[in-house]
């Protein structure tokens, strides 16, 4: 994958995907009598962690430069 789509794809799961996540989990915690507030913390804490680590390699290098642009960022200078 190239680094332009590999950024596209990180931007549209950050602004699509993961307020879609978020819906979803609340409404699946929802579904159940309500937990201790330590363990309904704890789910929140696991699902907000379980979501990134199938796309660990998708944000992997996102914020650097592009290692395949000519000349990098800028000038000499």
């Amino acid at each position: 994958m190239t680094y332009r789509n590999r950024k596209r794809l990180a931007l549209a799961v950050l602004v699509l995907g993961l307020p879609a996540y978020i819906v979803a989990a609340v409404t699946v915690v929802g579904l159940f009598e309500r937990p201790p507030h330590w363990l309904e913390l704890g789910i929140y804490v696991g699902l907000g962690v379980l979501w990134a680590i199938p796309l660990r390699r998708v944000f992997l290098g996102v914020g650097k430069p592009d290692p395949e642009a000519e000349g990098g960022r800028g000038g000499d200078g």
